[in-house]
């Protein structure tokens, strides 16, 4: 499948240089930070959230998990876990669980953890199970630079 029409010309409109990596097909973000050999703090994710009058993505890196109190606390209302469907609706050229963590490429909301400002190279969800596109550290915080940072993961 490659990555998602959408997210190529998101990149592709934005000057955004990027490189696409193939790996075996894999369920779960950290099963491809593996099957990639890419350290899991380096390999965004994106987990799609609800809240009032919409939805919000955050995006951390593979190894963590979110944490719903922190983003309840910043966007001061009640988030929770959407749905599949939902999921579908808002992502409907990605593979079911292979979100790319770029919300503006899909006119959603983001948040994004301040640890992945930490890495030099940045690898995201492609929006299928056997791709991911490589951006630098550069690249990465242009695309996020109108994202608000916050501790939203938890790590280990």
């Amino acid at each position: 499948m490659g990555i998602s029409g959408t997210f190529r010309e998101y990149l592709n409109d934005r000057g955004i240089h990027y490189e696409v990596v193939a790996h075996e097909p894999t369920l779960t973000s950290r099963q491809t930070a593996h099957a990639s050999h890419v350290p899991q703090e380096h390999l965004a994710k994106g987990v799609v959230l609800t809240r009032e009058g919409g939805f919000v993505l955050a995006v951390l890196p593979a190894s963590c998990r979110v944490r719903l109190d922190a983003i309840e606390q910043l966007l001061g209302c009640p988030i929770g876990m959407a749905s599949e469907a939902e999921i579908g609706s808002l992502f409907p050229d990605c593979a079911a669980g292979a979100v790319p963590p770029i919300g503006a490429a899909y006119a959603v909301d983001c948040i994004v953890d301040e640890s992945l400002e930490d890495a030099a190279d940045i690898y995201l969800e492609g929006g299928d199970h056997c791709s991911l596109v490589r951006v630098s550290h550069a690249q990465f915080h242009d695309l996020m630079k109108d994202v608000p940072h916050a501790n939203i993961a938890i790590h280990g």
